[in-house]
């Protein structure tokens, strides 16, 4: 069965640290580029981090910039988002999905082709 399954989310205080994974079975996660979107309620997605198939560069967008990273677990078909200094702007679902490539570490409508169920961060004042 072909899937993408993120974990890793919670309830953080403001200042704390959660880990997000995104699990792929099926396929090869090395055959894509994997980005990360957050879609906070009544708001439009937002892309968060992407990291390139082959050169695996990796992109964040300003406001994550310094806080997240994104890396590629060797021999786990495993991407991961490591969040610190989270604030509450950062409340959302957070998705992973494929692409053929980064663009830019922003969401762009087309851009990402198949998606996981999303995992709930929450990040309390």
């Amino acid at each position: 069965q072909v899937q993408l399954v993120e974990s890793g989310g919670g309830l953080v205080q403001t200042g704390g640290s959660l880990r997000l994974s995104c699990a792929a079975s099926g396929f090869s996660l090395d055959d894509f580029a994997i980005g990360w979107i957050r879609q906070a309620p009544g708001k439009e997605r937002e892309g968060v981090s992407c990291i390139g198939r082959g050169n695996r560069k990796k992109y964040y967008v300003d406001s994550v910039k310094g806080r997240f990273t994104i890396s590629r677990a060797n021999g786990e078909n495993t991407v991961y988002l490591e969040m610190t200094s989270l604030k509450p702007e950062d409340t959302a679902v957070y998705y992973c999905a494929t692409a053929m490539q980064c663009m830019d570490g922003h969401y762009y409508q087309g851009l990402y082709d198949f998606w996981g169920q999303g995992t709930q961060v929450t990040v309390s004042s």
